[in-house]
């Protein structure tokens, strides 16, 4: 497969800037990979696509406030620092990206806050864009994490082009967020609300979690033509006994295995043993899936609309077929479906 097989026509007044008013009333597209058949709903109706014993798997990951501001030294020079992971506790060291990248040298210190309450050194250079920095901050850890992320807001992703407001903090998060981690919503499972979450455990749906901290790479643009040649960023998960038993237990039992996203599929097949069942893991995955996947694990999936050319895109056509996905995405543009984060969701059933 080729890059250039996955652009499509994106109105930009499709890319999604809100969420739905509630979580369980965006629209939804269901696609019958075994029959071709294309048809709408409301997310809600995804009840209706399920029996007692199957299983939905869900990313339990919780976002947190990493897009700063800071001014630089002597300069004044405004710097948004983008914290991608803690790298050292003690130390307060954290991986981050920063722009403009060309103004950050090592030994810059950055100032945070309307009274610089936060202060950070730049010790190392990572990449062009990233870097090491340093907190400067007396206090213990609990409290240095309280202050940082007071100061940071939630990560929308850039296609989302407005200042995250007050509401992004609580919407740009699944109601089950448990472990902290991701710099990236697991968008598919921003659609479920306790209600639905409530009439999905009455009707005998079972649930699991696994955790994925998902990370900034799943935006990078890939700059090579052939598929083969491109590498996922890595990012940190965990699959654990209890998932295990469920999901075992109800393959072998005929039910449906439903992954709530791309993040929770490339975990499940992260994870998979050679007999085809699942086991326990922990540590890191760079799983990159596109056309033409053998999939081991799930035979439904939940995820938004993507854009052209990203690499979750690539993974919902492997699963439902490239010719398919292609044409489902050009019914999506033509009835207005809403595309990105805060969008719609498309149920693919195979």
């Amino acid at each position: 497969m080729k890059l250039s097989q996955f652009k499509f026509k994106l109105p930009d007044e499709l890319i999604a800037q809100y969420p739905s008013p509630n979580r369980d009333e965006c629209r939804l597209m269901v696609v019958d990979a075994r029959t071709g058949e294309i048809s709408h709903h409301i997310f809600k109706d995804v009840l209706d696509f399920f029996d007692e014993g199957d299983v939905m798997v869900f990313n339990d990951t919780k976002v947190f406030p990493a897009r700063l501001y800071g001014n630089k030294e002597k300069t004044g020079a405004t710097i948004e620092v983008f914290l991608l992971r803690e790298l050292n506790e003690e130390h307060k060291l954290w991986d981050v990206l920063v722009e403009p990248a060309r103004k950050i040298r090592i030994g810059n210190k950055l100032y945070f806050g309307e009274d610089d309450s936060m202060v950070a050194e730049v010790i190392d250079n990572t990449t062009s864009r990233g870097r090491t920095l340093r907190f400067l901050y007396d206090g213990d850890h609990d409290e240095f994490k309280e202050t940082l992320y007071s100061l940071g807001e939630t990560p929308l992703p850039e296609y989302i082009t407005r200042k995250a407001e007050e509401d992004d903090a609580e919407r740009y998060q699944c109601i089950y967020a448990a472990k902290e981690g991701a710099v990236m919503a697991p968008a598919a499972g921003l659609h479920f609300s306790r209600e639905l979450m409530k009439r999905l455990e009455i009707k005998g749906v079972e649930r699991g979690f696994l955790t994925l901290h998902s990370g900034r790479g799943n935006y990078k643009d890939i700059d090579v033509e052939d598929l083969t040649k491109h590498r996922m960023d890595s990012e940190e998960m965990y699959v654990e006994d209890d998932l295990v038993e469920i999901v075992n237990k109800a393959k072998d039992n005929g039910h449906r295995i439903c992954a709530v996203g791309t993040s929770v599929m490339r975990a499940l097949e992260s994870s998979v043993c050679m007999n085809g069942r699942l086991m326990t893991y922990g540590g890191w995955t760079n799983k990159f899936i596109f056309p033409h996947y053998d999939f081991t694990v799930a035979d439904a999936m939940i995820s938004n609309f993507h854009l052209p050319y990203s690499t979750m895109l690539m993974m919902v056509a492997a699963f439902g077929g490239y010719k398919l996905i292609m044409q489902a995405y050009e019914e999506a543009v033509k009835e207005g479906y809403g595309f990105g984060a805060y969008g719609d969701a498309m149920l693919i059933l195979r």
